[in-house]
């Protein structure tokens, strides 16, 4: 899987940032519009369309649509900072465009790509409603029927392990072979995008759209579709709307909890260097290789035996998606609070400001637009999580995701479908705004925000 959303992904990002398009800021967004869809809404979508569609192949095609923009987006970022000169001075020298882009654009993007590649090997192990809704056997699917039946917890574990192990060994095999970034000077000269006359145009276009509607179009169609015909089990508007409140709300607190829990490891990685800050950066990201049905069933483990009155409670719940979402929120603080110069720091502390007022008044200003990145990028994460949410729900705890695995189980995919569009639309908005996040990091040519904070500082002095 992750072979297949790194070639389509580089693919992808080349055709967008590379080439001259018609609607070209419309194909920047459509790239993103995949994040939308989580994976078991679109293999359901498969589902309800073509009912006999099981089995691996199926499967690769699903989490390749909607794993792709992990690869795609890092890779059109790190496009967009391709020094043109060093390719224009190739092309003079009389190398092919191949050779061109095997020598030169492809190292420049191969890190970030790889990167990219990296969550999408994690998210294929960790990914559960994909593989139990097209019927295919993986080690999540394992562990859930293993803990759901009741039999043998012990064997649930051991496989937990395995997986555990395995997505460790993902990660630790990544740092190795990733490749080093090219020392390519960024952003020196800057050309626009290459035309490639009316056919070769019409073919990348094509092949965008196909993409596009494959991963976006096809399931918003097929689960409208599905919504049309009845179904004995179909939701009380009553119920939808419930979930949806409820997972609205869940979202935000463990949104907000992750937020809380982050800001400190951020300050601290972005401020500070050393052994204990790297080793506890490094902690705060152990959620990226943990698959979440092995949070939960080390969760339920530990309730169980320690606590058991938190078992099946919304603390135990909250405290799983701190853990697997908390690197969404780290980076993204981090990133925000190391673009805001020191120095403004130290001249607000010079005009007699305690560190806490200096905090609040200068940096915090300045990093909330990353702050609530992250924020929403956990809160999108759990409105589609599943396995955990299943395994460590309170009695009577329904999330759309739940709704839609319950609905899909008993085989009610009239009922299921609206289900799964409101997923689909809950995670539009997040996408856009990451899609608005990559044209602004691509245009920004005015003041920089650190002249903007200057300006406040001077002022307020």
């Amino acid at each position: 899987m992750s072979v297949a959303a790194l070639l389509l992904g580089i693919t992808l990002a080349v055709a967008a940032v590379r080439v001259r398009l018609p609607g070209r800021r419309l194909w920047w967004v459509a790239l993103c519009l995949p994040l939308a869809v989580p994976s078991f809404v679109a293999a359901f979508a498969w589902t309800a369309t073509w009912p006999t569609v099981d089995g691996f192949w199926p499967l690769v095609i699903v989490l390749t649509l909607c794993t792709a923009p992990y690869v795609t987006l890092p890779a059109m970022a790190a496009l967009s900072t391709l020094d043109d000169g060093l390719v224009d001075v190739a092309r003079t020298l009389g190398r092919s465009r191949a050779r061109v882009f095997l020598t030169i654009v492809l190292p420049h993007v191969l890190p970030a790509a790889a990167a990219g590649a990296l969550l999408v090997a994690l998210y294929t192990l960790s990914d559960f409603g994909a593989p139990a809704i097209l019927r295919f056997e993986t080690l999540t699917t394992g562990i859930y029927a293993q803990f759901s039946s009741g039999f043998d917890r012990t064997l649930a574990a051991t496989t937990a392990l395995l997986l555990a192990v395995v997505a460790m060994f993902c990660v630790a095999g990544e740092r190795v072979v990733r490749p080093r970034p090219a020392r390519i000077r960024t952003a020196v000269t800057s050309r626009p995008p290459t035309e490639l006359g009316r056919a070769r145009t019409a073919l990348t276009l094509c092949g965008l759209g196909a993409v596009t509607a494959a991963a976006v179009a096809f399931p918003l169609v097929a689960l409208g579709i599905r919504m049309l015909s009845s179904d004995r089990y179909s939701s009380a508007p009553t119920d939808l709307v419930g979930a949806l409140v409820t997972t609205l709300g869940v979202s935000a607190l463990a949104a907000t909890v992750a937020v809380l829990l982050a800001l400190p490891v951020s300050v601290l990685a972005a401020r500070f260097r050393g052994p204990v800050v790297a080793g506890l950066e490094s902690v705060s990201y152990l959620g990226h290789a943990l698959p979440g049905v092995v949070v939960a069933l080390a969760l339920v483990t530990l309730s169980l035996q320690f606590f058991p009155g938190a078992y099946q409670s919304i603390l135990v719940l909250l405290v799983a998606y701190a853990v697997l979402f908390l690197p969404k929120t780290v980076g993204a603080s981090r990133t925000a609070v190391a673009q805001v110069p020191p120095e403004l720091e130290e001249v607000s502390r010079s005009l007699g400001r305690g560190p806490v007022r200096t905090w609040i008044r200068v940096t915090l200003p300045a990093a909330l637009p990353g702050i609530l990145a992250g924020w929403v990028l956990v809160a999108t994460a759990v409105a589609k999580e599943l396995p955990a949410t299943l395994m460590l729900r309170p009695i009577g705890f329904e999330t759309l995701a739940t709704e839609l695995w319950s609905k899909t189980s008993l085989g009610a995919y009239g009922a299921a479908a609206p289900v799964g569009l409101l997923l689909i639309v809950a995670g539009i908005a997040p996408a856009l705004l990451l899609a608005r996040g990559l044209e602004r990091r691509r245009g920004s040519d005015g003041p920089t925000r650190a002249d903007a904070l200057a300006g406040t500082v001077r002022r307020e002095a």
